[in-house]
């Protein structure tokens, strides 16, 4: 008997959605067992959204709810058991155990060890019966002695901590949670608190709570059969909270879109108070699945009082942002170069700048050039035997730009030119500069609104991004890439310098911060 997911879900009326999750529990080890069990019915677990919609709707609870639908409503599917199936994406979930009592709704869907076509008879699923118990338990939980909705919501930011004690990887162990939360000695909140000997002191001012999301993506391409294309999304969340209390509390939920790609291999900041099992068991050296988790990935927290590392991840995201080759062809004294860009289709379109760096190493200054771009301007910097193109704002609507020249070069000056060990003859690199805002590569965002704050006072929580990316593109087709992006602009990036290298059929790359 288990429990593959849990819901509390408080019903709103006149609001947009009706309802809202107040809290989700998922448990990816018993997932695992219900797709072996049910084999060709199985049915995954949806997420909050998709779940919320056809349980109101199957509850009758849409304000929108007022026509018969017969597939709902005629007399065949009078239900008198709390038990329901929902339609959600085609198929049917079943059974959900649910119920509606004080405004808040209880469901969950327990484990059926058996096929589910044909339908086995409910006295033969023991998790329905166990389901109940858990419910009824956390119910009984929220509600005795419960006068507010401050003390309503000091319970449910205990039900983490409480159900890895009262049903671990989804089997119930005590339905008592008022037994575990003995256990687990929470501080009173009619008692005063002790300063924890890590925090120094206490916060005084305006409350306002500050996330930052950095990612960079490293990318190599190559111009060869038998070797993959890598690339992979590193992200680190910081988070600066300015809230008065000695101990505060607070929930951030980071959140992907529809098909976006799962976060893995999350390690998280030791003033985290708990975590589902699901962010743990989430890795990128396991194979991806649809079953895989997709979030929203919930951190709830007791903030130090300076800025910190709330949690890093990568995730493997479909493409690199920009496409890229880079040519050169060495004929006497002369270089001729080529080289393309693309701009990937999923990638937003609006820089707030983009150019391309395209330094020549070990020669003397550039003296004569001749070049055809299809789009930007080309600045030359003769000296320091640099070649800038500024692409600008845009990529053209083709979403393709190329650039094809030949430089000359003059007599080679140790003291005033560039020079560089690795960078010589043919094996050379672009390094391409842009930031786009209002625009994440992983669509990772943390909504605002999901931001739970127990404390003292209404916080003020910013959110604000932008992607800052630097890419290079080795002269044997090799690109390396890295891209920043940021919630608010508060906290400042230190610059990361890329160094690539390319030998003969050899590559590999040193970052220096």
């Amino acid at each position: 008997m288990a429990q593959r997911a849990v819901w509390l879900i408080s019903h709103e009326p006149g609001t947009p959605l009706c309802g809202t999750v107040r809290f989700s529990r998922r448990y990816p080890t018993v997932e695992k067992r219900a797709r072996v069990f049910n084999g060709a019915s199985y049915v995954p677990v949806p997420e909050d959204g998709p779940f919320l919609k056809a349980l109101l709707f199957e509850l009758r609870l849409l304000d929108d709810d007022k026509d018969f639908i017969e597939s709902r409503d005629s007399c065949s599917r009078i239900n008198k058991t709390s038990i329901y199936g929902l339609l959600i994406g085609g198929e049917e979930l079943w059974p959900v155990v649910a119920f509606l009592k004080n405004d808040m709704i209880y469901a969950c869907v327990p484990l059926v060890e058996q096929t589910l076509s044909p339908r086995p008879p409910l006295i033969s699923v023991s998790g329905v019966s166990q389901g109940f118990e858990f419910l009824f338990g956390i119910q009984d939980f929220l509600y005795s002695g419960q006068k507010n909705d401050s003390e309503l919501n000091t319970k449910l930011s205990q039900l983490p901590d409480l159900l890895l004690q009262a049903c671990p990887f989804g089997t119930l162990l005590d339905a008592n949670l008022q037994n575990s939360l003995d256990n687990t000695n929470f501080a009173s909140v009619t008692q005063p608190q002790k300063q924890p000997a890590w925090k120094t002191g206490t916060y005084k001012g305006k409350p306002q709570v500050s996330i930052s999301i950095t990612e960079k993506v490293k990318s190599m391409q190559y111009d060869k059969q038998g070797i993959a294309d890598t690339w992979q999304v590193v992200g680190t969340v910081t988070c600066k909270c300015d809230l008065e209390g000695i101990m505060p509390n607070v929930t951030i939920s980071l959140s992907l879109p529809t098909n976006g790609s799962p976060l893995q291999d999350i390690l998280v900041h030791p003033c985290v108070t708990s975590l589902d099992s699901a962010i743990l068991t989430s890795s990128s050296i396991d194979a991806m699945d649809d079953s895989a988790f997709s979030g929203p990935y919930k951190f709830p927290f007791t903030p130090p009082l300076e800025s910190f590392n709330l949690c890093f991840y990568t995730s493997q995201v479909p493409v690199p942002p920009i496409l890229g080759f880079y040519q050169m062809k060495e004929e006497e004294v002369q270089l001729r170069i080529t080289i393309n860009l693309k701009l990937h289709e999923s990638v937003k379109n609006n820089f707030e700048f983009c150019e391309a760096h395209i330094p020549f190493y070990n020669r003397g200054p550039i003296t004569h050039l001749e070049y055809k771009t299809s789009f930007g301007q080309l600045e030359v910097f003769r000296e320091k035997s640099l070649l800038i193109w500024i692409i600008g704002q845009k990529f053209p609507k083709s979403m393709e730009i190329s650039l094809s020249g030949t430089v000359t070069f003059g007599a080679k000056s140790h003291e005033k030119q560039p020079f560089d060990p690795i960078c010589t003859g043919e094996t050379a690199y672009l390094k391409l500069h842009f930031r786009i805002l209002d625009y994440t590569l992983t669509g990772c965002y943390a909504d605002q609104h999901s931001v739970q704050v127990f404390a003292s006072g209404k916080p003020k929580i910013s959110a604000h991004e932008d992607t800052d990316g630097t890419e290079r593109l080795g002269s044997h087709s090799l690109q390396m890439a890295e891209l920043r992006v940021r919630y608010s602009s508060i906290l400042a990036l230190e610059p990361v310098h890329l160094t690539v290298c390319c030998l003969a059929s050899h590559c590999y790359c040193v970052l220096k911060l």
